[in-house]
Formats: structure tokens, sequence, C-alpha cells
């Protein structure tokens, strides 16, 4: 297409093609910090298309196609431009990955051993994430933390970390408005506003490291920890999973070591705060 950058993420490489130049001015100026990968062969393409040729100019609107696609996706607004291309990173990842087990869910790394934490949109394990990256963590990953098969390894995701509503001042105060992205309001979810995760964290993110401990995060409630059981975690992972049918029997053989081997908690949090001291208090006791 006529605006183009390709860009790494960890392992993969997607090339992101648009119709229109400012969804590709706005990854370029918050993946400035990422691998410089011109010319490099993609993994995946993503492609922000008009719905029609009158679309293009008239009430433009993004239709988000590439290696893999969704049919009836619902075409996006182009003030939505910058979503639209991350939406359509991670659909090439749900879809189309299989190098890895694929869990949705983010993480975190510290001396070496990694905290996974995986809950429904709106749990808050982002907003969480992104805060344990300011305060001694190296953050991991949002959007999927990727299972090594082999070694039980957990390996960075460390895309832009999509903020939702309240939690995009929580985060901004903590890290300043140089790394945050254009405010996106009104979208399907409400406001978006997009994190550059912090320079060491794209420095090694080719580093993994073996998970620690899981947590099922749940925002906006008293405070409360609860044991979650092996069987109800491998349900709840599964379903996390976008590839887990499709790897098969690997994928059962990690994810069964992986529950066997990892301790899981539940959490339940009013503030970022909160959480933050929940988690050392479990780090300390479990990891």
């Amino acid at each position: 297409m006529r605006h183009a950058i390709t860009l790494r993420i960890g392992p993969a490489t997607f090339r992101i093609g648009s119709a229109w130049p400012q969804p590709i001015a706005e990854l370029a100026r918050l993946y400035i910090a990422y691998p410089d990968v011109r010319g490099a062969i993609a993994d995946f393409t993503v492609r922000l298309q008009p719905i029609s040729l009158a679309r293009r100019w008239v009430r433009p609107s993004i239709f988000i196609t590439g290696d893999h696609g969704l049919a009836d996706a619902a075409p996006m607004s182009l003030a939505h431009g910058l979503l639209a291309a991350e939406m359509g990173m991670n659909l090439q990842m749900a879809l189309g990955w299989r190098r890895h087990l694929l869990l949705h869910a983010s993480s975190v790394e510290k001396d070496g051993r990694v905290l996974v934490m995986t809950g429904e949109s709106g749990s808050g394990k982002s907003t969480l994430a992104a805060l344990l990256g300011e305060r001694g963590w190296r953050f991991m990953g949002d959007e999927f933390a990727l299972l090594d098969m082999d070694s039980g390894a957990i390996l960075p995701f460390p895309r832009l970390v999509s903020l939702k509503n309240r939690a995009i001042d929580v985060v901004t105060q903590a890290v300043g408005v140089a790394r945050m992205g254009p405010l996106l309001a009104a979208t399907a979810k409400g406001d978006i506003r997009h994190m550059v995760p912090r320079i060491d964290a794209l420095a090694r993110m080719g580093e993994g490291g073996m998970p620690a401990l899981l947590l099922f995060p749940r925002f906006g409630h008293d405070a409360a920890v609860r044991p979650v059981g092996q069987g109800e975690i491998f349900m709840r992972l599964t379903q996390a999973s976008t590839n887990y049918v499709a790897l098969g029997a690997p994928a059962f053989t990690a994810l069964t070591r992986f529950v066997a081997n990892v301790p899981a908690r539940a959490i339940d949090f009013p503030s970022g705060d909160d959480a933050i001291a929940m988690v050392d208090q479990l780090w300390e006791q479990l990891s």
C-alpha cells in the first residue's frame, strides 16, 4: 500500500500498510525506540484499507485485513487508525502464530522470574502490568504472553500498552505524557490511549524468563485473595488461548506442565496501589 512501516515486537515482525498516512505516522512516532527492521521479511502483513473508494476521502472508514482477517469485522473511523493498526497486529498473532502457545495475558519479569496475569477485559491486568513496569519490574507484554512449549519459558511481546478509560489518567501520572499516544475517544471500548514501554523492556524483548506466579486479577472490588484449583486454572487458560486447539498435543503438554508447576491466586483490588501491595506480598510468599 502507499504508506507502510515494518515493526518487530518480540519474535514477530509485521508490515503494516495503510491507504492513509496518519496511522503510519503515529506508529512511526510511538515505535521509534523499537528495533529498526526496515527491509526485513515480515511474519505478517496488516492492511488498513477503505471500505470503498469513496470512503477513502468522504468520512474515511478503515477495514482491517491482512494475512488473516475477519470478514464480518466492523469498519473503524480514520480517527482511530492507530487502534486499527494495533488490532490488526493482534489479529495476525491470534489467528496465525504457531511458534508458541499464546495466552491472552499480561506479564512482567523480575530476577529472571515472570509474573503472568490473565483475565477478562477490564480486569486491570494491563494497567497493573504497566504500573509494575515502572516500579522495578520489566514489562513483557499486556496482550499476549508467549509460552515456549519446549522450555516452559514466557517470552516477551511488548507492544504498546492499551489503556482504557479511568486507567489512562492513572498511568499517565506515573509515566508522563511523553510516553503516551494520542487520546482515542469514543471507541467501541470507550476512551483508549496507548503507552510506550520503558526502554529497558524494548532492549530486552528477546529475553524470556520462567513463570513463577499466575494471577487472575479483578479490579473494582474489596481486596481479597483466593486460591484457584488446577482444574479451573487449566480451563481458564485454554479459554485465554487463541491457538491452543490448533497446536494440539504439544500445547496440552506445555499447559499441563505450566499448571502443575506455577502457583496461582485470584486477587480482587480496589486500586492500583492496593494491587501492587498484594502482588509484592504474594511474590515474596509464592514465587
